[in-house]
């Protein structure tokens, strides 16, 4: 998980994903980079703060998404929040 200093939906990103893992069965290893400049979003491919990479890719990243050190918006049923639904990753770690 890629996140910039201070990010306000860091934790909440987190304990998301650790429910998806749980509800999966997954045994997995979380881990959590701070990125603090353009560069290490350019090099890591963080679109946005939290960045979710899953097996060394974004699945939540669209084909037209670029690094960035901003807060990042996930859309789902609900319309648009600061991190994916529980659901959203269950879904990414079963495929």
């Amino acid at each position: 998980m890629l996140y910039v200093p201070d990010c306000p939906n860091r934790d909440t990103a987190r304990r998301h994903l650790d429910a998806a893992i749980a509800e999966q069965g997954l045994a997995a290893v979380v881990r959590e980079r701070e990125v603090a400049s353009q560069e290490e979003a350019d090099r890591f491919g963080m679109h946005g703060s939290p960045t979710i990479r899953v097996g060394g890719r974004d699945p939540f990243a669209g084909p037209d998404a670029r690094p960035s050190l901003s807060c990042r918006l996930y859309h789902g049923e609900h319309g648009a929040s600061g991190v994916p639904t529980v659901a959203q990753l269950s879904a990414v770690l079963a495929s």
